[in-house]
């Protein structure tokens, strides 16, 4: 727990990202639905990802990096998030459920970088 298990590319354009990765790395991609955003699953062979429609605006290109989320596993969400808000972080994107999958949500830390976490469901 409390390790890195999951990635996300956000995409302005997130059908040709997913054909862009799909030819490059060859990776797999299944649409998902009923979710507040576009998203698809990535089965990589590795580390399991995630690409969704951009949610916000990209920084413009001299103002530093635009990367990719990373999501942390955690044994519980909601004691994870109440840590989180209590040590300064803010929420970025509430919590929700992924169908059959995991409960996932995103935060902001100190330094204003977005991050995931998300709690398999069991």
């Amino acid at each position: 727990m409390n390790t890195i298990g999951y990635f996300e590319i956000q995409a302005s354009e997130p059908e040709k990202l997913v054909e862009f990765y799909a030819n490059v790395f060859g990776w797999k991609f299944v649409e998902q639905t009923g979710l507040p955003v576009k998203y698809w699953q990535i089965e990589t062979g590795g580390i399991r990802g995630g690409l969704l429609e951009r949610p916000a605006k990209t920084p413009p290109m001299e103002y530093g990096t635009n990367a990719y989320t990373c999501s942390i596993e955690v044994e519980n969400f909601d004691a994870a998030a109440e840590t989180i808000l209590s040590g300064g972080g803010q929420i970025a994107m509430p919590k929700f459920l992924i169908p059959e999958k995991c409960w996932q949500g995103y935060f902001i830390d100190a330094d204003n970088n977005v991050f995931g976490i998300f709690e398999v469901i069991k």
